[in-house]
């Protein structure tokens, strides 16, 4: 009896340990490819705006190549392995595609802004949850802000899109900007969260037929953002994976040397790159 009860024991110290082991786990934040990130944050694995098709799989955005313009360097089960949530602004084929609904389970636990409710259910995600404004979530507060994808009629032709900030006890705030440019109510949000880290989405993409009207942040954009943002290190993904993205990193760089601003503050990954956080 005192050998069951001294198994019982060491079992329930093991698992008591791999947990503490695992919720103390150092907050991540690597990029896969454009907007596709792999978020390690307080010890769950978070899949964001999975866009996983090959190299030009998809037709061109802008007539000058097919999208993605770069292949993935992480294999895709990889990516997908050990996926707690999956998290998407909005389903425009560069944050989720075909490949991406394929290769997830589709019990998967998703989180989705309202206007995509009809898209995963007709994909089959059967724990699939809207969220309107904020939830709890295995201890991670998230929020989800509404993001402005263009202006006048490129705004219409764009539709709704989100950003989400993540908040956790012991956890630096991480506030996401999804597809959006810069707005008042970007700054609001900052000045409201205080975030520790923006990802934001530089690409400085357009759309055919309206080129001088962005529907991403640019260059001018991303350093306005950055003027404004307070502690936060800033984070810029979208770039050199998709033809209609005008901004490059080198490009950022450029603009961010002219301006003087510090690679501690300015974060520019490659694809495959791991960025840890700290509060």
């Amino acid at each position: 009896m005192k050998k069951v009860i001294l198994a019982v024991a060491l079992l329930l110290s093991s698992v008591l340990s791999f947990g503490q082991i695992n919720s103390d786990k150092k907050p991540t934040i690597q990029l896969v490819r454009n907007a596709t990130l792999l978020i390690e944050y307080s010890g769950k694995k978070m899949l964001l705006d999975p866009m996983l098709s090959s190299k030009g799989a998809i037709d061109s955005w802008a007539g000058i190549q097919k999208n993605p313009t770069v292949e993935l360097k992480i294999p895709i089960e990889e990516i997908v392995k050990g996926v707690d949530l999956v998290i998407v602004t909005h389903t425009h084929e560069d944050h989720f595609d075909q490949p991406a609904s394929k290769i997830l389970d589709k019990s998967i636990e998703l989180i989705m802004q309202p206007a995509d409710k009809d898209f995963f259910n007709k994909e089959g995600f059967v724990n699939a949850t809207v969220l309107e404004n904020q939830k709890v979530w295995n201890g991670i507060t998230i929020t989800r802000i509404e993001g402005q994808h263009g202006t006048g009629e490129v705004l219409a032709k764009m539709g709704k899109t989100s950003g989400f900030v993540l908040q956790a006890k012991k956890q630096p705030t991480v506030y996401i900007v999804g597809d959006a440019i810069w707005t008042e109510d970007v700054k609001k949000i900052i000045k409201k969260f205080k975030p520790d880290y923006i990802v934001v989405n530089s690409g400085g993409a357009v759309i055919k037929g309206y080129e001088n009207t962005p529907i991403l942040m640019n260059e001018e954009q991303t350093m306005t953002l950055i003027k404004e943002s307070g502690k936060a290190k800033v984070i810029t993904v979208h770039m050199d994976a998709l033809d209609h993205c005008f901004t490059t990193r080198a490009s950022l760089k450029k603009k961010a040397a002219e301006l003087k601003i510090s690679s501690d503050k300015l974060l520019i990954p490659d694809d495959g790159d791991i960025i840890q956080l700290s509060l």
